[in-house]
């Protein structure tokens, strides 16, 4: 079986329930966005915000995919920087309970990360993060060795920011034989850093983007966009929300569509779409499969508060998708 290793900010998610989205407008957070902010206002935020119902979990983007993929029975690994703290031992120990293989590197003088991620009454997310840590990982640390026994290597588009470390990264996984896939992430973050990601497309197997990501990388709605990116990529993925999502590979495209789902918080729905695909890819499955795939486990994701599922609703998942035909 295949294997996949992924790249991303290690961050705890503190997710947040919103009573109003007036709330965001106060935090001046535009509603689906993801916003970086420095430790004081992440602080300041997570006092104003204090009344509200709210939970801890490990996260960031990646980490979520590679939960994902462990949970489905694929070895799955994990590169990322901590701080020497009790959230950074909280995250590497959650990591190795989840069977993912954790590949940290330990900041001595900088916090954990965190993200807080404010769920609107519709489900939509949106995140205030203060990277800590994360942010010191850089591309010196990387070697080819931290490769090695994998197939897939997958990075999340948030890391786009640190444009050093993803030319590192993806050019010692294609040293190494890996394929590599890119989650857009954040359709303000495509918007920031359009013509560096239109760069390192050329060089990525697998894109994910929804339809808001997609069209801030091509001014395209939906399935012309998929037309678009599958110009730089082997696979392209444009997840359409509720409708399902688009497949692209060659000359062939694949409509998969989404079973219907009672919506509490789409927080971590396309790391869980791309859990899912890349899974069946280890697993050889068909493109189709694979959609299916990535379709059921965002579909469950998204019936629960937060990125994380307990072993009950991964038992469901196994069982929807031994059902797939």
């Amino acid at each position: 079986m295949k294997a996949v290793i992924s790249l991303g900010n290690a961050l705890v998610d503190i997710i947040t329930q919103l009573e109003s989205d007036q709330e965001l407008a106060k935090l001046n957070l535009p509603k689906g966005s993801m916003q970086l902010v420095d430790k004081d206002v992440s602080a300041n935020i997570q006092e104003v915000t204090s009344h509200l119902n709210s939970k801890m979990q490990t996260g960031g983007s990646a980490a979520n995919t590679a939960n994902g993929i462990a949970n489905l029975g694929v070895k799955s690994g994990y590169i990322g920087m901590v701080g020497k703290d009790s959230l950074g031992d909280f995250y590497s120990q959650d990591m190795i309970e989840n069977s993912i293989q954790p590949r940290f590197f330990i900041s001595d003088t900088t916090p954990t990360g965190r993200a807080v991620a404010f769920i609107s009454k519709d489900g939509e997310r949106t995140f205030a993060t203060y990277l800590g840590a994360a942010v010191e990982m850089q591309d010196k640390y990387l070697t080819k060795e931290l490769f090695e026994g994998y197939h897939y290597f997958h990075i999340e588009g948030y890391l786009i920011l640190n444009q050093a470390l993803v030319r590192k990264a993806i050019e010692l996984a294609k040293s190494q034989g890996l394929k590599v896939s890119i989650d857009f992430a954040s359709y303000n973050v495509v918007e920031e850093n359009i013509d560096f990601l239109k760069e390192i497309c050329n060089d990525v197997d697998i894109v994910f983007a929804n339809e808001e990501e997609a069209k801030a990388f091509t001014s395209q709605e939906a399935e012309d966009a998929l037309h678009t990116i599958a110009e730089f990529c082997e696979i392209a993925v444009v997840k359409i929300g509720k409708k399902g999502s688009l497949i692209k590979h060659q000359d062939q495209v694949t409509y998969i569509q989404e079973v219907p789902r009672t919506c509490l918080d789409t927080t971590g729905a396309g790391d869980m779409y791309a859990a899912g695909f890349l899974a069946g890819l280890c697993l050889g499955r068909e493109l189709r499969h694979c959609g299916k795939m990535g379709s059921v486990l965002a579909g469950n994701v998204i019936e629960v508060y937060g990125a994380k599922m307990d072993k009950e609703r991964w038992e469901k998942i196994r069982q929807e998708i031994r059902e797939i035909n």
